[in-house]
């Protein structure tokens, strides 16, 4: 089962740079505006290392790769990075409204050193399938500079919340750490090196399994990267690249949010809204929805709540419908999939309504032909209502238990069928293979 460390991290100095223009939301989250503006802040971001700018002339000698590693040693012998006193865990809070509500929630957990265990020893599990291209850029940046600057996003079990008591305990001193991003979601971090409450946690830990929330691409990098050492003949249970920092967070914490992710769909040949409505009929009840954005969100989750319900939007926003799947069986039109994986909103969106009402295939769906993803439910219903789509369909959010079971049952969800809510900063703490 899962083995946890403390370990010595490398973190900014407060000395040396204020954190909050130094930390980045994770490398896959950043959109080009965003890199420009945390290029903008400050010489130390972060960002000059996990997404570095190329250059017209750059050669096998002189790239982002070869750069950010030059930045990271700079960086670190100038002391702007340091060590950590000692091996610690760091203990991570998380305060913050949920979008679109005035709802306030703290996610608590903790970072650490977990084992890299091949998914086939059913100790860490994914729970969605990853891409060649993301991988082998994040392979050449670990390459380069033997150092993650982010951690997985991990869930762990933990019903009676006996890990949470400990990180509260450790809370009440004063935080070595605090930020507040730019999405208002403020971060707070105690480093915790005393030797009973690092025994409490890991002695807590043993024997749980851990499923990947976010990071699935790193995750799979620092596997390959593990191999090639092995395959160099550096097999060593305990060497440094045996392991990855982690933020593990409990599964059972009623903080842990997880938003959904709405389609938005235009450039359809020929759409007409009551035939698509019509073909709907066959699998779902149809059902008027309320008109106004803040009566349809609230009927959406209550429906979803008893059946897999999928909002709709169309015809300019004048035609607005709660799609209530009827009892039918399931199993020949998705036989390729188990039964868990055939109760997502998600799986059934795209199989009944986008395959078979709209007749978009799969493999258009994923190189993004004619859908965008959209995270705002009020967004998603303005671009029909504008006219850039022709049709929106609005989501419940994926349920923790249902990712778990596909997960443990050794199945993965489609693309885009959970947004973990807020993100797990990039640069609050370094892991160094060389130290």
């Amino acid at each position: 089962m899962a083995d946890v460390y403390p370990f010595r991290g490398l973190r900014y100095s407060p000395e040396r740079v204020s954190v909050e223009k130094v930390v980045t939301q994770p490398y896959d989250k950043i959109s080009r505006e965003m890199q420009l503006r945390y290029y903008e802040l400050d010489p130390y971001n972060i960002i000059r290392i996990i997404l570095g700018e190329g250059n017209d002339g750059d050669s096998p000698a002189d790239n982002v790769y070869t750069r950010a590693s030059a930045q990271l040693k700079a960086w670190r012998e100038s002391g702007v990075l340091v060590p950590l006193a000692a091996p610690s865990f760091v203990v991570y809070f998380q305060r913050f409204l949920i979008p679109g509500t005035q709802e306030e929630r703290v996610r608590k957990g903790f970072i650490g050193l977990g084992r890299l265990e091949d998914y086939a020893n059913n100790v860490v599990y994914p729970h969605e399938r990853t891409l060649s291209g993301p991988k082998q850029d994040r392979l050449q940046l670990l390459r380069h500079t033997r150092t993650h600057f982010e951690q997985i996003f991990m869930l762990y079990e933990d019903p009676g919340r006996r890990i949470d008591d400990t990180l509260d305990a450790a809370a009440e001193d004063v935080p070595d750490i605090e930020v507040t991003d730019e999405y208002g979601v403020t971060h707070t971090l105690w480093i915790v090196d005393s030797p009973s409450m690092l025994k409490r946690i890991q002695e807590e830990m043993t024997g749980k399994k851990l499923i990947i929330a976010d990071g699935h691409h790193r995750y799979e990098t620092a596997l390959a990267y593990r191999d090639e050492l092995r395959g160099q003949g550096t097999v060593q249970a305990e060497a440094p690249h045996e392991k990855l920092p982690m933020t593990f967070f409990n599964m059972y914490s009623p903080a842990l949010t997880v938003l959904p992710t709405h389609r938005v769909l235009a450039g359809l040949k020929d759409f007409d809204h009551k035939t698509f409505l019509a073909r709907a009929s066959q699998f779902f009840e149809v059902e008027r929805a309320p008109a106004e954005a803040a009566a349809f969100r609230p009927a959406l989750i209550r429906a979803g709540q008893h059946r897999v319900t999928i909002g709709v939007s169309t015809d300019g926003g004048r035609s607005r419908s709660l799609l209530a799947l009827k009892p039918v069986d399931l199993s020949e039109v998705m036989a390729d999939l188990s039964e868990k994986q055939r109760t997502l909103d998600v799986v059934v969106l795209h199989r009944l309504l986008i395959e078979r009402c709209l007749g978009i295939t799969e493999e258009a769906v994923k190189h993004e032909s004619h859908i965008t993803y959209v995270r705002e439910f009020d967004a998603a219903l303005n671009a029909v209502a504008v006219g850039t789509a022709q049709i929106s369909f609005l989501l419940n959010a994926t349920k923790l238990d249902q990712l778990r079971d596909i997960a443990y049952e050794g199945n993965v969800m489609p693309q885009k069928s959970t947004d973990f809510y807020p993100k797990v900063l990039s640069g609050l703490l370094l892991y160094s293979l060389d130290d």
